[in-house]
C-alpha cells in the first residue's frame, strides 16, 4: 500500500481492525464448536442424562443427531487441513 493510499484509507481503520477482529473471533468460536473431543464429551453427557431418565427417547434422538453431524463436520474440517 502506497503512500498516499494509507494516507486516504487512514478513516476506514477502525472499521478494517473490528473486521478482522471479528473474523478472529469467529475462527475460535468454530474450532471449540467443531473440536471432536468437544463433541465426544457433550455425546458422553447427553448418553448419561439419557440413562438418567432426564430425557426423552425423542430429545436423546434428535440432540444425538445434531451431535453427530458436528462431529461428522469437524472430522470433514480436520482431513481438510
Amino acid at each position: 500500500m502506497g503512500l498516499v493510499t494509507g494516507l486516504l484509507t487512514l478513516p476506514l481503520a477502525p472499521v478494517r481492525g473490528t473486521a478482522w477482529m471479528m473474523r478472529q473471533l469467529i475462527d475460535v468460536a468454530e474450532r471449540e464448536w467443531y473440536d471432536p473431543e468437544r463433541v465426544r464429551a457433550e455425546l458422553q453427557a447427553l448418553s448419561q442424562a439419557f440413562e438418567n431418565g432426564e430425557l426423552t427417547p425423542e430429545e436423546f434422538d434428535a440432540e444425538e443427531d445434531a451431535l453427530l453431524d458436528r462431529l461428522e463436520e469437524a472430522q470433514r474440517r480436520a482431513e481438510g487441513v
